[in-house]
């Protein structure tokens, strides 16, 4: 497709995504279940048709993979390392933090240059460097970025910090206390402590289960304890490295050869913990806040992983459900009866499976009628067949969204790497597409019942327990914890 004829589709999809916005908010007192979307502009039924650049293939001495979009629009380079096997689900269960602050401190101090040296060198190249690993992700990920005809100046300072860290005792002291302070004020936090306590549910003994450090277990970490996660779990033959922008695969792979020649293949194997599976019963899980004005809502069980075939079907129903302000959960629940500011749901997909959930805070006193519309929109996803105008709607919302990232390059390259994480075929993105246009209202009902299910629910409420434990009681068997964690009843 040409560059032209892509903006123009873009920009329709645009303009067709906020009249329909506006038009579903229109009518506030009717039953929005009901309601039939007039009155729209004529929508295109043409799909995104899109062959999109390829990226440039090699794999280094060391092992390390490479992928190399080439962009010249803008003297920029942009770079993304996955380094697989490096995230927090491999953690030793007492550590957990521990790959986060590997991360966090590679910028810290290397063998030969301390924090503040890093940090100016990167401002004077105008640079960026950045590393995080996320709980629940299997990999670390460094993010690096800066001009290009500079290139080799800031390159030379970025592989230096993330192959030779030295994880200095005085930096690392500095971010215990951060992180420490931090865990204090999370503890206050309502969507922290449901996001907690859903994990917890709905992952069981897996890794994942796990949403942040312990006092304990930062008090633990050493600069030995980072230099050998370091050493065993930093390995090329895991990563691989994305590169878009301004740069030549022809003219940076001899520099990446060179770079990277002192970073040594391991015999590390990304081996993943047993795939959560979903629990078989419905529980609630109630976590006390005395004198609370709202109580935050979390729904939902495990579903399915990124290669799974139902993913884009599930992606769409996801979307109808509270993917955004159109969902039916904001239109129900927001703008309908007016229980809260904002209710949505997600899909989370990784390389193991994880939860769909829906959710939002919605006040004390109507946290049983909240939970009333909950279930009758899991219901209605389950037992009716979308309207075509609806299905239609999410369907061109979800392709204008993808249009939409393609003409950043980082995007792209995000893309790329996707596809080569999740080993899909060179033409996954091309074809993504007209996938999502295929989903049918059959399909969206086959893993409504397939996925959200009632019967095996997990719900979480963070709130005051005296007023919403005998509203909760009705969704299954209770369990009551503190803001610390703990288990304080039934």
């Amino acid at each position: 497709m040409k560059k032209r004829t892509l903006l123009a589709l873009i920009s329709a999809l645009l303009v067709l995504g906020l009249i329909g916005s506006a038009s579903a908010q229109e009518d506030h007192s009717a039953d929005l279940s009901k309601v039939e979307r007039k009155n729209r502009a004529p929508v295109s039924k043409d799909i995104l048709k899109v062959t999109l650049p390829r990226a440039t293939e090699t794999t280094l001495s060391n092992g390390l993979t490479v992928l190399i979009l080439e962009n010249h629009r803008l003297p920029m380079i942009s770079m993304q390392m996955y380094i697989n096997g490096g995230g927090p689900i491999y953690e030793p269960a007492d550590m957990p933090g521990l790959a986060s602050v590997t991360a966090q401190m590679l910028r810290e101090g290397t063998k030969t240059r301390n924090s503040v040296q890093i940090a100016e060198q990167a401002a004077l190249l105008g640079a960026e460097i950045g590393a995080s690993s996320n709980f629940g992700s299997s990999a670390t990920v460094v993010n690096i970025s800066g001009l290009s005809d500079n290139f080799d100046q800031w390159f030379a300072l970025a592989t230096d910090v993330v192959l030779n860290p030295s994880f200095p005792a005085d930096e690392l002291s500095r971010l215990k206390q951060r992180m420490k302070a931090q865990l204090q004020q999370q503890r206050a936090n309502p969507n922290f402590l449901s996001t907690e306590r859903f994990n917890r549910a709905v992952y069981g003994s897996h890794p994942a289960a796990v949403v942040s450090a312990t006092n304990a277990s930062i008090d633990a970490i050493t600069p030995a304890m980072l230099q050998k996660w370091h050493d065993e779990r930093y390995a090329p033959q895991n990563s691989i490295l994305g590169i878009a922008g301004d740069v030549k695969a022809a003219e940076i792979v001899p520099k990446l050869e060179r770079a990277f020649g002192g970073w040594k293949k391991t015999g590390l194997k990304e081996v993943l913990p047993e795939n959560p599976r979903p629990v078989p019963s419905k529980r609630v899980f109630l976590v006390d806040r005395p004198n609370s004005v709202q109580t935050t809502v979390v729904l939902g069980n495990i579903a399915i992983d990124r290669r799974d075939p139902d993913y884009v079907a599930l992606s769409v129903a996801n979307h109808i459900l509270g993917g955004g302000t159109t969902g039916r959960l904001f239109l129900n629940l927001r703008e309908e009866k007016g229980y809260t500011y904002g209710v949505y749901s997600s899909l989370t997909a990784l390389k193991y499976p994880g939860p769909w959930r829906a959710g939002g805070d919605v006040r004390t006193e109507v946290t049983g009628g909240a939970m009333t519309e909950f279930y009758k929109e899991f219901q209605r996803l389950r037992n009716e067949p979308v309207p075509a105008g609806e299905l239609d709607e999410a369907k061109r919302a979800i392709v204008a969204s993808f249009a939409l990232s393609l003409e950043s390059p980082a995007e792209l390259l995000g893309d790329e790497i996707v596809r080569k994480i999740y080993g899909f075929p060179p033409d996954y993105w091309d074809t993504y597409p007209a996938k999502v246009t295929a989903v049918t209202a059959d399909d969206i009902q086959r893993v409504a019942r397939k996925y959200l299910n009632p019967d095996n629910m997990q719900v979480v409420a963070v709130g005051d327990v005296g007023k919403i434990k005998s509203v909760m009681e009705m969704y299954g068997p209770v369990e009551v914890y503190d803001a610390d964690g703990k288990k304080v009843g039934n």
